[in-house]
């Protein structure tokens, strides 16, 4: 699909992968609608790129829809891509032996796949009304992690979330096709974002030395990249792309 002139809505926005792919997006002539937390700095960046911010908690279902209706009134929604989620880490019992809490678990749950499905069904409802465009109406793209697969000791949360995004991916996608909708996932390594830049230099060098090639963090802009092809590259579908320099987790 062609992406100048079409309506894009980022999740996330505001930051890291998000932040990356709308201004990829918007360099492409793309109108990028940002929804981010109103703590965040989506205003902002919304004013710099020329797009729009709506505030918005992607698990709330009545937000997502007024932001999916800013984004179609600005210009028709083709492209929605999935970045909002949180990865606190939390193991099954802590060091003295106690269980979880369970509200712990639930919380990532549910604004990572619970917030990314949401998105998905208030979206796809507008985008399915639009024209055909180059053969399609539109193109989702969500965001896993690796911990999808090789999930870590104290991950058992995000892995169960961002595996569960990754599950649906197919059958989401094999629905959505009537439509004319693709739908697609992107399964980051370990990425530059804003929680990883915190840490010291020492340990994101170490964290980079354990990706076979390139021996490095991976960049939001390669991510933002991919997302661009998947968008423009119409036989991508119901697929799941690991973007990860092919690091494989260890355990801890």
């Amino acid at each position: 699909m062609q992406i100048s002139g079409q309506g894009a809505l980022i999740t996330g926005g505001a930051s890291g992968l998000g932040l990356a792919t709308a201004r990829r997006l918007v360099a492409a002539g793309a109108h990028v609608t940002i929804i981010d937390l109103a703590s965040s700095k989506g205003a902002e960046i919304a004013d710099e790129l020329g797009g729009l911010f709506v505030a918005a908690d992607v698990t709330n279902a009545d937000e997502v829809q007024a932001a999916v209706a800013a984004a179609q009134a600005a210009a028709p929604l083709r492209v929605v891509v999935n970045c909002a989620g949180i990865a606190p880490p939390a193991k099954v019992l802590d060091r003295e032996g106690n269980p979880a809490v369970l509200a712990d678990f639930e919380r990532v749950i549910r604004i990572n796949l619970v917030g990314t499905f949401n998105v998905i069904s208030q979206a796809s409802a507008v985008i399915a009304k639009n024209e055909l465009h180059d053969e399609e109406r539109g193109v989702i793209v969500n965001t896993a992690s690796v911990a999808a697969f090789d999930g870590q000791i104290g991950q058992p949360a995000y892995s169960a979330s961002k595996g569960g995004v990754h599950a649906m991916t197919l059958p989401v996608a094999r629905e959505l096709a009537r439509y004319g909708i693709r739908v697609c996932t992107i399964a980051p390594g370990i990425m530059e974002t804003p929680m990883l830049m915190g840490l010291p230099q020492a340990a994101q060098d170490s964290l980079g030395q354990q990706v076979p090639f390139p021996s490095r963090l991976g960049r939001p802009d390669e991510y933002a990249v991919l997302v661009q092809q998947i968008v423009e590259n119409g036989y991508l579908n119901g697929e799941t792309i690991r973007l990860d320099g092919a690091i494989r987790m260890a355990p801890r």
